[in-house]
């Protein structure tokens, strides 16, 4: 009885509401959630999937996966960030970096409503152009600048990550491009391979078959290092000093959840990272790399990266519906 009281206190100390400390040791004690603010199919689905089926046994407790899309994933980390339960979970893009400088009212703080769990997946993006196309980098950025806004690159949509990607290019490489939104990826692909664009940037994984087939030529990745999956590409901050956007998912808890919760998944998570993983080979085999940090690397890199983009929408003029 003592040892509870001295808890309570201090869980009352700490701000924790009262149903997340009252887990205690239990947790968890009922059904996990698992919630992605994205329409299923995306790249999230894949470890989130994994999750389910490798947590569950592990934790006692069924874990349940649902997607609360909307609004560019506002709904969904919206969603998570008003539970109240201490068993709701948010699997989610680098978006959670981007929105805060995209939208004014979130209707959360990423910062102060969810807590870091760890980054789950890191990934680059890939610039590519046709095979008749500029030879590399280089030589599309010069291309850029003899004809500044009609180098034509397409994006996901006003605001997505693929559009992010292109605005940071052009502030750190000194040129105009000229952005067209699409509706999804694939669009992306068709329209660069059918000529509508001069330029794509996105998901290696979907741009693999068209760059081994020799219809495309990539000439860049967006992480600060070369891709496994092409190491012959060079990254563009070797061409583009400081930049670097890596495409990344990270796993974060409702605010009101007791951190032995976090910390017990992040126990059950570590084994993961063994490059003999299942869920690791697979993940490597889409060009991704499991992480699985912790949640320290997961707040540097949410803070780094929101002050990051507020810097580049705001001097791109960015605006979002």
């Amino acid at each position: 009885m003592e040892f509870t009281r001295r808890a309570l206190g201090a869980a009352l100390a700490t701000g924790l509401a009262t149903p997340a400390f009252a887990q205690g040791a239990a947790w968890p004690n009922r059904p996990v959630r698992l919630i992605s603010p994205f329409a299923p199919g995306g790249p999230q689905d894949v470890p989130a999937r994994y999750f389910v089926e490798y947590l569950t046994p592990r934790l006692g407790q069924p874990v349940v996966y649902d997607s609360r899309a909307g609004a560019g994933g506002q709904l969904g980390m919206q969603h998570v960030a008003q539970a109240t339960d201490g068993h709701t979970f948010l699997i989610t893009s680098n978006s959670i970096a981007t929105l805060p400088a995209l939208r004014r009212d979130l209707g959360f703080d990423p910062f102060t409503d969810l807590l870091p769990v760890t980054i789950v997946t890191e990934a680059p993006l890939v610039y590519c152009v046709r095979a008749n196309g500029p030879a590399d980098l280089a030589a599309f950025i010069a291309r850029a600048k003899e004809a500044p806004g009609r180098i034509s690159v397409g994006s996901s949509g006003i605001g997505s990550a693929t559009h992010l990607a292109s605005a940071f290019l052009m502030q750190k490489a000194g040129i105009d491009l000229l952005h067209v939104p699409y509706r999804g990826a694939g669009l992306i692909m068709t329209a660069l391979l059918g000529g509508e664009i001069d330029a794509f940037v996105g998901d290696q994984s979907l741009a693999l078959e068209h760059i081994r087939a020799g219809t495309i030529r990539p000439i860049g990745v967006t992480t600060a290092t070369r891709a496994p999956l092409l190491p012959d590409v060079p990254a563009i901050g070797d061409v583009v000093p400081g930049y670097a956007v890596p495409f990344w998912f990270g796993l974060f808890a409702a605010k009101q959840t007791f951190p032995e919760a976090i910390q017990r998944m992040n126990a059950e998570l570590a084994p993961l990272t063994a490059p003999t993983s299942d869920i690791a080979r697979r993940m490597a085999e889409r060009g991704s790399v499991l992480v699985l940090s912790g949640p320290a690397p997961l707040e540097a890199k949410l803070r780094a990266e929101v002050a990051q983009w507020r810097v580049v929408v705001q001097a791109a003029g960015i605006t979002v519906e």
